[in-house]
């Protein structure tokens, strides 16, 4: 069980650090940071809506799998618990 739980915490460790990098990435009404690694600029090629999709999807399979292993944390800890 001590295994499980350093690996699920890892995990979140992981996913935490990965999801605020995403969010950070993400044009938001005023550019945000993505327009400082040329987000901005790539709009003429028509390429920034893709990307911008795939950030989405990047970024709702890591919250996903960043509320597993919370659940899955919790779970494990009530179960230790009793």
């Amino acid at each position: 069980m001590e295994i499980l739980e350093f690996v699920l915490q890892v995990i979140l460790g992981l996913t935490s650090l990965l999801l605020t990098l995403l969010i950070l990435l993400h044009k938001g009404r005023g550019g945000g940071l993505s327009d400082m690694f040329g987000g901005g600029m790539g709009s003429s090629l028509g390429s920034s809506g893709l990307a911008e999709r795939n950030l989405n999807r990047f970024t709702v399979v890591l919250g996903l799998a960043w509320f597993v292993t919370i659940v899955a944390l919790g779970l494990l800890t009530k179960v230790g618990g009793l």
